[in-house]
């Protein structure tokens, strides 16, 4: 693809005559390039990558095209570059871009990283001091609003496959919490979560899926004012850790978007020009961390 623009793929340092022909690269400027390989010479696509100068500071960063290809324009100087993909060992090297030419890194090849270790099987329960469970909405069609529930629990049974875990958090939607005492009041009436019908928010599953790496699919049963809708939960994990007493503790980010029609939340006000007061989906954002069960 880059060679009639960047000469032979494969070769490094500065590469003139008519190596940029085709690029609309300024006078000041020049070409960082690389191709990023996985261990048995596939190339790597959407692998992030990022550009930074002699202080540190981000210059330009990407993602890999779908023949593993990095291809930045940058101002003549030094440079850093990082790229790192999901299940590898990030890669760091180093480039000197002159004016009007081409600074190739040939192939990158990128390792296969050790995944983290799994919990060990057995009971364990969400540590809520150290965990998170927050939620963002569009407001009036551009702003978002920010938001949390402060009270929650959760049982993690660890299988001794993870795919044959489970779990079950249950959140009080009373204590929802967007730092506005008006607007959590109203999300507390029955126009939205009806707390008084409907206390708790719960989710329960027993379907963990491996995406690779340290990427999971947790599915399973949303039941949300009254309603249940299967949900899956884009999740990362994160490894284990100590903490300040040497307790065991696991960790893991997760997300995922509801659409609040789903679950008969269908208050709506419009505002001039048909804009409505509040977005249908609503993004969920968890962090969580476990420990064994005392």
């Amino acid at each position: 693809m880059f060679g009639r623009w960047l000469g032979n793929k494969g070769a490094t340092g500065a590469v003139r005559g008519n190596a940029l022909a085709g690029l609309d690269v300024p006078d000041s400027a020049g070409v960082l390039s690389c191709r990023v390989l996985d261990p048995v010479n596939e190339p790597v696509q959407q692998a992030e990558f990022v550009v930074t100068d002699t202080a540190g500071r981000k210059v330009v960063g990407g993602e890999t095209d779908p023949f593993g290809n990095v291809l930045a324009t940058v101002p003549a100087g030094e440079y850093r570059l990082a790229v790192t993909a999901e299940g590898f060992t990030p890669f760091h090297g180093s480039a000197a871009v002159a004016e009007g030419a081409h600074a190739g890194l040939g192939d990158v090849m990128l390792q296969v990283s050790a995944p983290p270790q799994l919990p060990d099987p057995g009971e364990w329960e969400i540590e809520p001091m150290h965990s998170q469970i927050g939620f963002t909405a569009r407001h009036i069609g551009m702003a978002r609003i920010h938001g949390r529930f402060n009270t929650f629990a959760g049982a993690v049974r660890i299988a001794d496959r993870m795919e044959n875990s489970a779990m079950h958090v249950i959140i009080d939607a009373a204590s929802i919490d967007t730092n506005v005492q008006m607007r959590d009041d109203h999300l507390r009436s029955g126009d939205f979560l009806d707390v008084g019908r409907y206390p708790t928010l719960e989710f329960y599953s027993e379907r963990f899926v491996h995406r690779g790496g340290t990427r999971w699919g947790v599915s399973g049963a949303l039941t949300l004012h009254g309603v249940s809708r299967t949900v899956t939960l884009d999740t990362q994990y994160l490894g284990l850790g100590n903490g300040l007493e040497g307790e065991t503790r696991a960790a893991c980010r997760a997300t995922t978007e509801l659409h609040r029609e789903d679950f008969t939340l269908t208050w709506q006000t419009m505002l001039a020009r048909g804009i409505a007061a509040v977005g249908s989906s609503i993004s969920i954002d968890m962090d969580i961390q476990i420990v064994p069960k005392s």
